[in-house]
């Protein structure tokens, strides 16, 4: 009877074993795809090297010199635009505003606006402080 259950044990062993180094199979079932979410495919456009003024916030406005927070809160609040030149025609601009934006024109792009990137107030309270 000993042997018996001897043998069995390693009988079960053995086979654990056998189960234990099956060859893996791929964790995906196509690996030859790059795997890339939308807001990376948005910074290979001219996104990530110009403001956005469909998609980026106010603060981003900070570097251009009397654009925060005046301007920069019209341009948000009064997007989409279809081109560049459309800001331009924002109804409550002053002449002084016009100018300021007419020298920045050449920092800016519109491209379509993205729902990861307007969703609630973070264009214009992105809770940086």
């Amino acid at each position: 009877m000993k042997r018996l259950v001897r043998l069995l044990a390693v009988v079960c062993v053995c086979v654990g074993l056998l189960g234990w180094v099956a060859p893996l199979q791929p964790a995906l079932a196509n690996e030859g795809v790059e795997l890339k979410n939308s807001f990376d495919a948005k910074l290979d456009t001219e996104f990530g090297k110009k403001i956005d003024l469909n998609n980026t916030n106010v603060r981003a406005f900070r570097k251009y010199r009397g654009m925060y927070p005046t301007l920069a809160g019209l341009i948000v609040e009064n997007a989409p635009y279809q081109n560049v030149e459309e800001v331009l025609e924002i109804p409550s601009l002053s002449e002084r505003q016009k100018q300021v934006l007419q020298e920045n024109l050449k920092y800016f792009t519109a491209t379509d606006p993205e729902a990861f990137l307007n969703e609630g107030d973070d264009r214009i309270n992105n809770g940086i402080y």
